[in-house]
């Protein structure tokens, strides 16, 4: 696993979402190799849909831009080490 804390740049999500939302993190990072971001960002977009429905996704790299529509109260990106983690639920159209 990365050494040190996630620290969350930017959120509207609820504290305890948040929470899993690294946790999930934490959890990949021990699972898959570091530089496996599509096993990592799978990981991470599983364990929300099966904790909080269905229409979630994730983004994990060490640079990437991106611009999106979200439903309110879903939406973090944090970093961890070197890697940065964008999950959010889309919003219905």
């Amino acid at each position: 696993m990365l050494e040190g804390k996630a620290t969350v740049e930017d959120t509207d999500m609820p504290v305890k979402m948040q929470l899993q939302a690294m946790s999930a993190a934490y959890k990949a990072l021990d699972r898959f190799d570091a530089l496996d971001f599509r096993s990592i960002a799978a990981h991470i977009k599983k364990e929300f849909d099966m904790i909080h429905g269905p229409g979630w996704q994730c983004v994990v790299g060490a640079s990437f831009g991106c611009y999106f529509t979200h439903s309110k109260g879903s939406f973090i990106y944090f970093n961890l080490g070197a890697l940065r983690f964008l999950v959010f639920k889309g919003a219905a159209s």
